[in-house]
């Protein structure tokens, strides 16, 4: 194993936690009350947790692991290599039986000549129940054209879509009206950020925001793999987003295809935000 690269290693943890995952909900079965969803849901963290820590303690044992299932060791602030790591991101939806869950691990790199001090690589996540591993080292392609026959899709949380949403949907619409683009821009909503992610990597939607925060975990490896694939993945204000930070919490992002990434951030902030 010492020869494989840092995207192998974390492709291989991902793959096997994604599958320890599937086989867990295979077993537990339908959850039959709240308390059995519930009770399924931390199963899975737990699980995943331990496993991802296990083989990297195995396949990469001097570098730090920042994981939501751990006890923050602060040690990982003065570490050259640390992996961000989400167990299962969408547990809500891994709960209910979904499709959009994920596993995300990313390798953070302290490097003094980027614009945050480090650099993500080695970025996987992981759709079990979609049979899919999205990875930084995909070959991939460089998204420049939008859809012709159906409206832009802007992907938001659920639970806690950005309050100016819909008037920046307005404005953006407006906005593509008047260079020839009258389908409109239409909401859509998707569980795990990875899932998010990879709705526009499959071409099912354009751009996704969220502006009431979330952890590291939960967007550093999706953020790492839309870089690679060639989208913009930034605060919504244009700066960088920078990890491994003393309080790992990320405020606000946009993702997606640059043209409409920049006309987003726009809207978003006429809008008020």
């Amino acid at each position: 194993m010492d020869e494989l690269t840092d995207v192998a290693v974390a492709k291989l943890i991902a793959e096997e936690a994604g599958l320890l995952l599937m086989d867990m909900r295979n077993t537990f079965g339908v959850p039959s009350d709240a308390a059995a969803v519930t009770e399924l849901r931390d199963l899975g963290d737990q699980r995943s947790h331990e496993h991802i820590v296990a083989r990297f303690s195995q396949l990469r044992p001097s570098d730090d692991v920042l994981s939501e299932e751990a006890v923050d060791d602060p040690k990982r602030l003065d570490a050259e290599r640390v992996w961000i790591v989400d167990p299962l991101d969408g547990t809500r939806e891994f709960g209910q039986g979904r499709e959009d869950f994920a596993v995300h691990i990313v390798l953070w790199t302290k490097d003094k000549s980027a614009p945050t001090g480090g650099r993500l690589t080695a970025g996987v996540v992981e759709l079990p129940a979609q049979k899919m591993t999205r990875t930084s080292a995909d070959i991939a392609p460089v998204f420049t054209e939008l859809p012709t026959d159906r409206p832009l899709r802007i992907v938001a949380s659920r639970t806690r879509p950005p309050a100016v949403l819909h008037a920046a949907v307005d404005i953006l619409s407006a906005r593509l009206a008047e260079q020839g683009f009258t389908a409109g821009v239409e909401v859509i909503d998707v569980g795990s950020v990875g899932a998010k992610v990879n709705v526009i990597l499959s071409g099912r939607a354009e751009a996704y925001v969220h502006d009431t925060g979330f952890w590291e975990w939960d967007v550093a490896a999706p953020l790492s793999v839309a870089h690679a694939y060639g989208l913009a993945a930034r605060h919504i204000n244009g700066e960088p987003i920078a990890f491994n930070k003393a309080h790992p919490y990320v405020t606000d992002l946009v993702v997606g295809h640059p043209g409409i990434a920049s006309a987003l951030q726009s809207a978003m902030a006429e809008a008020g935000r």
